[in-house]
């Protein structure tokens, strides 16, 4: 069903905006590179209209907090279906890209700027050149979309190829024009899928079943408060807290901290909940987690933002360890997402690794 935008002016009688039009689509362009929070807070634009080996320009290129890449085109005065085809074209050569290369392109982006020293500035961790372009996402950016190009959307989407569309509608509202935003599929999704890793370079095998969580920025969460109350969470931007929309009851987690180790592995016991509604249990009895942990009075400041919100998985701990005591050696897979299904033998050996280490009750 095609995506219909429609906003009113709030008051005893509403009022329906009148639909407008940019004067072209390279307004649209200009307006996401000065400010790439029209598409989303959570990447850092590299490109623009970089030129392909295979002919063609790319919009727009931006980086994720774990290093993946996302291709975006706008639509301009091409059909949904070629670009459709266009966008894929351009991935195939995406999925070639060295560090060299990316490099390259943002200095020529930002008339000369670093890309690690701008990574670390924009996502406050170093730029891990082993993670850099390890996936990839497509977003398309239309006004509309045919029945036939949203089938064929959906369709690689449900087989795991991140790709996505993000519409965009203007209203008149006096004098002024108002942009409008809101994606063909849950951006978690797509995110979810780019994690699998199916779009990435290497030997791929099916998946074994058992989930892969980052429990990252010690600024803003403590492992030891996780211990004790039993659960995971993300959050600080939706790229962060998303994924915890993969895990259901009785899925099994191995948790990583970036830069230490493994620290434990349980079974999720409930899905995902906001802070505001995420309990805990305590000698007081049950309790709102934002009274009792260590970071509380932040998750307490941002509850009422969803966007910005920590998130909560309530997890069973088989075994844990002390992030002092935290298991790490060569090898040992890692990803900064914050939970991921990884299809590499990698993940295989790290599994069958951590078995050896920890104590697990078969579920």
């Amino acid at each position: 069903m095609p995506i219909q935008h429609a906003i009113w002016q709030v008051g005893a009688k509403p009022q329906p905006l009148t639909n407008g039009k940019l004067p072209s689509e390279q307004l649209l362009e200009d307006m996401i590179v000065s400010d790439p929070r029209i598409l989303s807070n959570e990447w850092m634009l590299i490109g623009q209209q970089e030129v392909t080996t295979f002919g063609g320009r790319i919009d727009l290129l931006a980086i994720a907090p774990d290093g993946s890449l996302v291709l975006i085109e706008l639509k301009r005065d091409r059909t949904p279906r070629e670009i459709v085809a266009q966008a894929l074209d351009y991935a195939s050569w995406l999925q070639g890209l060295t560090a060299d290369r990316l490099v390259q392109i943002y200095g020529r982006f930002s008339n000369g700027g670093s890309l690690e020293a701008a990574f670390l500035d924009r996502f406050g961790t170093p730029l891990d050149e082993d993670s850099l372009n390890h996936t990839h996402q497509i977003i398309i950016a239309a006004a509309e979309l045919d029945p036939s190009t949203e089938r064929i959307v959906g369709y690689l989407n449900e087989r795991d190829i991140p790709i996505n569309v993000i519409f965009f509608q203007v209203f008149h509202h006096g004098e002024h024009q108002l942009l409008s935003r809101t994606w063909l599929i849950d951006p978690g999704e797509t995110q979810a899928n780019a994690a699998v890793g199916k779009t990435s370079v290497g030997e791929k095998e099916p998946w074994n079943g058992e989930y892969y969580v980052s429990f990252g920025d010690v600024a803003s969460r403590s492992w030891d408060d996780a211990r004790r109350f039993g659960y995971i969470s993300a959050g600080g931007g939706t790229w962060y807290s998303q994924t915890l929309k993969m895990l259901s009851p009785g899925d099994r987690v191995w948790v990583n901290i970036p830069k230490r180790g493994y620290v434990g592995v349980g079974l999720v016991e409930q899905a995902v909940q906001p802070a505001s509604e995420f309990k805990v249990m305590t000698d007081r009895g049950e309790q709102s987690v934002m009274d009792v942990v260590q970071h509380g009075a932040k998750y307490k400041e941002l509850a009422a933002t969803p966007e910005l919100s920590e998130y909560f998985v309530k997890v069973k701990w088989l075994d844990t360890l002390e992030a002092s005591k935290a298991f790490n050696e060569v090898g040992l897979f890692g990803n900064q997402n914050t939970v991921c299904q990884p299809t590499t033998p990698k993940w295989r050996h790290t599994v069958e690794r951590l078995k050896q280490v920890f104590s697990v009750l078969q579920p």
